[in-house]
């Protein structure tokens, strides 16, 4: 009995397709995962709980203490902007609308559930040490959304 071979359809197949894990891919990736990392190792290991402890860790990241927010924040919003490019996997295709449309949900979550808990922050891990500056990290993902919306073709 002989098997039909199938055709090799074309949108999987296709020649100009650029590879997956690219030096710039690779960048957006150290950026995202480090910046993610720095606001995590300052929160759960550097910062003091209260204001009358002393901070642990290294000596440096005390000293900047809410700046290490920025650093992080900064080098994950970078990340994103530099993965809309279209030589990355979020730069291209169906990436771009699932980027913009992660950032705008997500910076949309991340205002409401500051407005949700206002009153009382303690609850939410990085919330509670950002105050008002939580509207400042919503309406960034939401601005990183836009910088996907300008690469949909």
């Amino acid at each position: 009995m002989a098997r039909l071979k199938r055709k090799a359809d074309p949108a999987f197949a296709d020649p100009t397709r650029e590879p997956v894990f690219t030096p710039r891919f690779l960048l957006v990736l150290l950026l995202m995962l480090g910046g993610l990392a720095w606001i995590i190792y300052y929160y759960v290991g550097v910062r003091a709980d209260d204001l009358s402890a002393k901070t642990s860790g290294p000596a440096f990241m005390g000293d900047l203490e809410n700046w290490n927010y920025l650093i992080g924040f900064g080098a994950f919003f970078l990340g994103l902007v530099i993965s809309a490019h279209p030589k990355t996997p979020l730069g291209r295709g169906r990436g771009v609308v699932v980027g913009m449309l992660g950032c705008f949900l997500v910076g949309l979550a991340w205002i409401c559930t500051f407005y949700v808990f206002s009153n009382d922050l303690s609850p939410v891990p990085v919330m509670n040490d950002l105050g008002q500056k939580n509207l400042i990290v919503g309406i960034a993902l939401m601005a990183t959304g836009f910088v996907f919306a300008t690469r949909w073709e």
